[in-house]
């Protein structure tokens, strides 16, 4: 019984969890591909540890090479700068009404993002949807059509 168990814990020693970290320093809003970041054999806790996991994304934060990198490191490339002019969406019920504001800072889909209303200067967060509209107020059944 003492030889099984030391053997299980051999076994569970050896397998080693992966850890994603980048191959070079990648500036932040710079898209990450394939040759941007490897897995290596090292447990790192609360980092990522697929490829499928970055590649595709933006850097949010630069990366270093051989640095792991964590989940919030990465996102949506964006689709919205800062200071663009976006379309914002209100709708409650059946009312929708649409104005021109004013983006605070730089977003992708499913973001959520602060805009000025440029009509009434109000600031208000709301979720940006893939035709690069910001929507507030009632749940959007349309946020990324």
């Amino acid at each position: 019984m003492l030889r099984l168990s030391c053997l299980f814990a051999l076994l569970a020693s050896s397998v080693a969890a992966e850890t994603l970290v980048a191959t070079r320093t990648v500036r932040a809003q710079t898209l990450l591909g394939p040759e941007d970041v490897k897995v290596i054999e090292r447990t790192i806790p609360g980092m990522l540890s697929h490829l499928d996991e970055a590649v595709g994304l933006e850097a949010r934060v630069s990366l270093y090479a051989g640095r792991p990198i964590k989940p919030e490191d990465v996102g949506p490339p964006a689709i919205i700068e800062r200071n663009q002019i976006v379309t914002l969406i209100y709708r409650r019920g059946g009312l929708t009404i649409a104005a021109d504001a004013r983006s605070m800072a730089r977003a992708g889909v499913g973001d959520s993002l602060r805009v000025m209303n440029l009509a009434s200067r109000s600031t208000v967060t709301g979720i940006v949807r893939q035709d690069g509209a910001v929507t507030v107020g009632g749940p959007d059944l349309s946020l990324y059509n």
